[in-house]
């Protein structure tokens, strides 16, 4: 796999995956589902899961997770064309998040790495072992499932994850050094200002879809999570030695520096992918996103489509 500076992205002559991100339309209906699409609902420990699948269930599995505040909905580009590779794709709302906001701890208990790790886990025992996939926070909850349950996990994808261990904000450009002293619930209000005013710049239908999941998502989950991110697990030597293909995937214009993500991705023994884009490659670039995951499993499982 190539890895391109960014400063050498706009010069890369572009294939047939750059090309079909560049024709996506400006604007899409992110509640429409992706072309066969099956909704359904996980009995997970902290309570029910609302998963969503795509393709053959006979087929190798594909399990993408996404971040906090975010949803199932994040991969609806990238899940049909991995299912049209021959891959059984489900995606599914973390505990508090969306269509899971009902799941979540006792009202005496927080949010926490083992709720969130003991779901993914339970997940993943119900089917096939599974190329696992963590956006942002729940990079993290991934890197936790391989540790725990490595039998379970078949290749990790870590798509613009925090790519430090303790105060994962820390690294964060321009911010970063002052995000010691902001509480879980700072941060999270500050979050979710960030995004419902789109200081983000996202069309308004994305625009219109991440204000409305906000109505869904609980605060107490999303400050619980900012408390964590505070405090990330160092993961990296376990990482290092485990013997399957890793990626680390992110944007160009990330939250997080290129250089800690390289770094990263060479302490875990990870491929880097780079992209022209911000945070939300899954949103933005899905074709080259889709494409390198295509790539990575097809060290495990060979040619298929």
């Amino acid at each position: 796999m190539t890895v391109r500076e960014p400063e050498s992205l706009d010069e890369a002559p572009l294939d047939d995956a750059a090309r079909l991100d560049a024709a996506l339309p400006h604007d899409i209906d992110w509640t429409k589902p992706a072309p066969g699409s099956i909704a359904s609902r996980f009995a997970a420990p902290s309570g029910e899961i609302a998963v969503v699948s795509v393709g053959n269930p006979l087929h190798p599995r594909v399990v993408l997770v996404p971040g906090v505040s975010g949803s199932k909905e994040d991969f609806v580009l990238v899940m049909p064309v991995l299912a049209a590779s021959g891959y059984y794709v489900q995606s599914l709302d973390l505990a508090g998040n969306y269509e899971s906001a009902s799941a979540g701890p006792a009202a005496d208990q927080h949010y926490s790495y083992e709720l969130f790790t003991a779901d993914l886990v339970a997940f993943l025992e119900a089917g096939s072992p599974a190329h696992l996939l963590g956006y942002s926070f729940a990079g993290t909850i991934a890197q936790l499932t391989l540790v725990q349950r490595p039998e379970l996990v078949r290749s990790l994808a870590l798509l613009a994850t925090p790519p430090e261990p303790g105060n994962g904000f820390r690294g964060v450009k321009i911010l970063g050094p002052f995000t010691w002293m902001a509480t879980g619930r700072v941060g999270a209000a500050l979050m979710t200002w960030g995004i419902v005013t789109n200081k983000n710049r996202v069309p308004p239908s994305r625009l219109e879809f991440v204000r409305m999941r906000f109505e869904y998502t609980t605060r107490r989950s999303m400050e619980d999570i900012i408390r964590l991110m505070k405090r990330a697990p160092e993961l990296r030597p376990q990482l290092r030695a485990a013997p399957i293909p890793k990626l680390v995937a992110v944007g160009s214009r990330d939250l997080w520096p290129l250089s800690l993500h390289a770094d990263f991705a060479e302490r875990i023994r990870a491929e880097l992918a780079v992209y022209d884009t911000g945070h939300s490659p899954c949103e933005t670039t899905p074709h080259q996103l889709a494409r390198d995951l295509l790539r990575l499993y097809s060290k495990v499982d060979g040619p298929r489509g």
